[in-house]
């Protein structure tokens, strides 16, 4: 197949026009100065690829370290958030078991004071000792009055403390949660901004990588091209290398015209199209304009291993047409 890869267009056209002045160069018998040009602009413009894709490469170095220090980070942040997590579950628990343990204290108060008054004792430490009928019976009261007053008290003060504590800490465990959660927000922000700048920086490599090689591909067709010229130019006769090499204007050529279609791009890396003619370089140099008769106008923007000596192959946008143009001998004028 003679087609290559397509690329970006803005990309490929300095790269294109060099490529095929150099392989016209060459066709007609240009000089060796132009096409060493040609050759040096497109090794030059290949060094100048090579540096970006190794800076580039090394930018992907440090965007890859960065984001797995960012995935590390996120990770951490999303552990902590869980044990945040756990630890609100654990004082709501907490707060339950607290609340529960309170109701259990109150009942058991109110159990003892029904008990006294049920027992006719007053609460009253002057009653007490007044209906006393001994003097450890009133201490006895007395201690028991004591006893449940301060039971009470130490009900209700730990009661009030461990609500108060679990508030706080349910509060301050509210505050640590929004804080992680920020800061989970963001480090999952930047990883993604990491991701998305390794794959851009990737594309970038890739399109550096393509260009390269279209740049290698345009130089090993200046060289074929060259070739070609030299090896042919001794046997070649001397009308049809005038016709070939002259500048001057328009000529006549008498050639085999076959047809092609099939979608892609040429062998100078322009899309094919109506018009786009297959030649051999040593006889009808690239970028050279032809009339074809019975088929108009047209360009040699590509090459084909087929494609030997006084033949051309044009493209057609379905196979029946082709088809229908068949092989057939035309006189086809070639413009510089």
């Amino acid at each position: 197949m003679r087609r290559l890869a397509r690329l970006p267009t803005r990309l490929l056209l300095p790269v294109i026009c060099c490529g095929i002045c150099g392989a016209v160069g060459v066709a007609s018998g240009a000089d060796t100065p132009s096409h060493g040009q040609s050759a040096a602009a497109l090794r030059h413009a290949n060094s100048t690829i090579s540096e970006r894709i190794h800076g580039a490469t090394l930018d992907l170095y440090s965007l890859d370290a960065q984001l797995t220090h960012a995935r590390a980070e996120l990770a951490a942040l999303t552990a902590q958030h869980e044990r945040i997590a756990r630890e609100r579950a654990s004082v709501r628990l907490r707060i339950t078991v607290t609340r529960a343990n309170a109701r259990i204290a109150n009942r058991r108060l109110a159990v003892i004071v029904r008990n006294l008054y049920e027992q006719e004792q007053s609460s009253d430490p002057l009653a007490v000792i007044l209906g006393a009928r001994s003097l450890d019976d009133a201490i006895s009261s007395l201690d028991d009055l004591s006893r449940s007053a301060q039971t009470n008290r130490q009900v209700a003060t730990v009661s009030r403390d461990a609500k108060q504590s679990l508030a706080t800490l349910r509060q301050r465990l509210a505050a640590e949660d929004t804080h992680v959660r920020a800061l989970e927000a963001a480090a999952a922000n930047t990883e993604a901004t990491l991701a998305a700048s390794i794959g851009a920086r990737t594309r970038f490599v890739a399109r550096l990588t393509s260009q390269r090689s279209f740049n290698n591909s345009q130089l090993a067709l200046i060289r074929a091209v060259a070739s070609a010229s030299a090896a042919s130019s001794p046997q070649a006769p001397a009308a049809e290398l005038a016709v070939v090499t002259s500048t001057s204007g328009a000529h006549t050529i008498t050639v085999t015209a076959t047809g092609y279609s099939m979608p892609g791009t040429t062998a100078t890396g322009l899309p094919v199209g109506w018009g786009t003619v297959a030649v051999d370089p040593s006889v009808i140099p690239l970028g050279t304009q032809l009339t074809i008769p019975g088929y108009g106008g047209g360009v040699a923007a590509d090459t084909g291993s087929a494609i030997s000596g006084a033949t051309i192959d044009l493209w057609f946008p379905t196979v029946a047409q082709a088809d229908a143009w068949g092989r057939r001998v035309v006189v086809v004028t070639l413009s510089p």
